[in-house]
């Protein structure tokens, strides 16, 4: 799926300015950038994102924390976790992403994410 409502949830601008420019490049055209859960949360429920990209740490809480209010809230929308140590956490069957980020990885996980190829 591709041309979605993204919604990234990320604390370093210039890691969620590059997602943005990544996934422009993979066809979804419109994003959301939250820096914390609080933030994430109300731009889920203004804008229903399609897609969710969070990163695992954030400054103030957790991508994780953020993914599972919205998925409480708003059901289950598919996530890609970005993260600079991705061994450090449980993610399940969630797609991740190393930090730095390549646009073949972020496809391949948006993909699976997503049901796509």
């Amino acid at each position: 799926m591709s041309g979605g409502h993204v919604l990234i949830i990320e604390d370093e601008p210039i890691i969620a300015l590059e997602l943005e420019a990544l996934l422009s490049d993979l066809g979804y055209r419109t994003f959301d950038i939250a820096d914390s859960p609080g933030d994430a949360m109300r731009f889920a429920a203004s804008n229903r994102p399609d897609l969710i990209t969070a990163d695992y740490r954030i400054h103030s809480g957790t991508g994780a924390e953020a993914v599972e209010r919205i998925r409480a809230a708003f059901g289950r929308i598919p996530v890609v976790y970005v993260t600079g140590n991705p061994d450090a956490f449980d993610h399940g069957d969630t797609p991740v992403v190393d930090k730095p980020i390549s646009l073949s990885a972020l496809a391949a996980a948006c993909g699976r994410a997503t049901g796509g190829s």
